[in-house]
């Protein structure tokens, strides 16, 4: 089996998280025989240097949806895929709201830059995207753009869920499960539940019926860090029985036959 690499190259999210970077917004990079990173927010390009990844190796930019913590870096990611827009190649996938633009929505790519890699895809959840021996599948999501899409990806060393930012729902469920790692965005902690996001509560619920070997949270916002990202992944933990870590910048992932935390 393939070892895959999974590194956090930012576990903040939402606006003010975000605006005092109180944690980094770099997004999730995966490096399997292809490489994939998802929701390059702000810093993403600073926390690459931080972390040896280069930006001109990535395959595939995959962004969620139109919100500034998760597509920020994005164009300039697309310049160092293309080597400045020299060269056409790398691929570019995500929500109609980044591709095309929805409502008040998007595109958060340019028109420019998305004709400079050598093809983007708009997904709609169930749209599935393959390059080499990697499938990428769109997932539902329940967020204020109402386009989100998570990703679900099957890799050489198995399935790995990126949930992206949603509120619960129980399809949710069928929608990821099987993975052997599930990604959960947890902007919120125990009882401070808000509209479309996830609290420690709800994260729960996923995580124990979709039965994942290891949960990981990140996506912080400024009230779930002063209650303690560590202190509800081990609720989590006793409450499903399933390991669950939150999730610090730089956190490197390997999985092989097993999974290792670096």
């Amino acid at each position: 089996m393939v070892t895959v690499k999974i590194t956090f190259l930012g576990t903040g999210g939402g606006r003010f998280t975000t605006i005092y970077q109180t944690r980094a917004t770099g997004g999730v990079y995966i490096e399997d025989k292809i490489k994939i990173h998802i929701d390059p927010g702000p810093g993403a390009l600073v926390q690459m240097h931080r972390y040896g990844i280069d930006p001109t190796k990535t395959d595939v930019i995959a962004i969620s949806h139109s919100h500034t913590d998760h597509y920020t870096d994005g164009e300039v990611l697309i310049e160092g895929i293309t080597n400045g827009g020299t060269k056409k190649k790398g691929y570019l996938i995500g929500s109609k709201s980044v591709i095309e633009g929805f409502n008040q929505y998007g595109p958060a790519i340019s028109k420019y830059h998305q004709s400079l890699v050598e093809k983007s895809v708009s997904m709609d959840p169930g749209d599935a995207f393959n390059i080499g021996d990697l499938k990428i599948i769109a997932t539902k999501s329940f967020h204020n753009d109402p386009t989100t899409i998570g990703f679900k990806m099957h890799t050489s060393s198995g399935l790995i869920s990126y949930v992206a930012d949603t509120d619960y729902d129980d399809s949710l469920i069928e929608e990821h499960k099987n993975a052997r790692i599930i990604i959960l965005p947890v902007t919120r902690p125990l009882g401070a539940k808000i509209p479309y996001h996830l609290s420690t509560k709800e994260a729960a619920k996923i995580v124990k019926s979709v039965k994942p070997e290891v949960a990981i949270l990140t996506h912080f916002g400024l009230k779930m860090l002063y209650e303690d990202p560590e202190y509800q992944a081990d609720w989590i933990w006793k409450e499903t029985e399933i390991k669950t870590i939150a999730a610090e910048d730089g956190m490197v992932v390997k999985i092989g036959k097993d999974i290792e935390f670096l």
